[in-house]
């Protein structure tokens, strides 16, 4: 079987995943399209592919699936249309800009019972899968999660309004994982450093205390200050044992003593090759996120990026 794909939005994200679905056998990209059309042109030139102009003239190039890679205040309508058109999606993280728009998206896909996959890749990486077994059976107790890193050149980003602000953007997959091995959380609170650049309404950094559900505690802090990537992850203390997991590596300390290791599994890769065999008929791998799990993923963020706006107690969801 091969499936017939389509993209909407050729930024970098957009072109990491054409790559990608043009690596794989069973895979045909049939077009690609952006609000520059400078860009798809030239992306689907270099891959081959069919640029054209719009979602409306890529639905008529018979798609299977779409993949939408645009920023967060570009969703709704995309999605919306698919819905309608009864064609499964793959969407890039986050889920929306805002709340209200991502709890429309979700409700409509419910609705309609489509096939859905997120890009939440963190999920499939092995080393994820190895901190959930050593933490099964054993309540986390303590989180700490960080994003600490500089500001996107995207103009977009800067602004709260369009980007969702960097906890929405960026540190949902530290949040995302944070449920994940420790559990939803019922209430955040915390502060936020103003944004000290005049082009940027994003704080400088936020500082939250989130509650889980469970009883545990945990810490969420997030910067965009620093002149380049400095430190993306999250720690948990459950008993007896402390996992350390970034993107790039797992430590975790038991009795037994300490160990680090490194995924072996290309997670951006994974989350694209996950969604293709669901759309070839096979079963959803364990890490794929569907549009309804992230919805959940994101009503965490919205809260923490509320609680540190506002300096009150926020109930997530609320």
């Amino acid at each position: 079987m091969t499936v017939r794909t389509a993209l909407v939005g050729a930024g970098a994200v957009g072109t990491r995943h054409a790559h990608t679905l043009c690596s794989f056998p069973d895979v045909e990209l049939v077009g690609i399209c952006d609000p520059v059309p400078a860009a798809a042109q030239a992306l689907a030139g270099r891959l081959g592919v069919p640029a054209v102009g719009d979602l409306d003239a890529l639905l008529r190039t018979g798609p299977d699936a779409v993949w939408l890679c645009v920023p967060p205040f570009a969703h709704g309508e995309p999605e919306l249309a698919l819905v309608r058109a009864g064609l499964p999606f793959f969407v890039e993280k986050p889920p929306a800009a805002d709340l209200p728009t991502a709890e429309r998206i979700a409700g409509a896909v419910a609705a309609a019972g489509l096939p859905t996959a997120t890009g939440f890749h963190w999920r499939h990486l092995d080393t994820v899968a190895a901190a959930r077994s050593l933490l099964a059976g054993r309540p986390a107790r303590l989180l700490q999660a960080r994003w600490w890193g500089t500001t996107p050149p995207a103009v977009w980003w800067r602004r709260e309004e369009l980007s969702g602000g960097q906890v929405v953007e960026q540190a949902t997959h530290v949040l995302d994982l944070a449920r994940l091995l420790a559990g939803e959380v019922a209430e955040v609170v915390g502060a936020a450093a103003p944004s000290t650049a005049a082009d940027r309404d994003v704080p400088d950094a936020t500082a939250v205390v989130l509650r889980f559900e469970s009883g545990a505690v945990g810490t969420v802090s997030t910067s965009c200050v620093l002149p380049a990537p400095t430190v993306a992850g999250l720690e948990v203390v459950a008993g007896e044992v402390w996992v350390d997991l970034t993107e790039t590596s797992l430590r975790t300390r038991t009795a037994e003593g300490e160990q680090v290791s490194a995924p072996e599994v290309d997670g951006r890769r994974a989350v694209d090759r996950a969604f293709v065999d669901v759309l070839c008929g096979g079963p959803a791998a364990p890490g794929l996120v569907d549009v309804g799990e992230a919805l959940r993923t994101h009503r965490l963020a919205v809260a923490v990026a509320r609680a540190a706006g506002t300096g009150t107690v926020v109930r997530v969801g609320s």
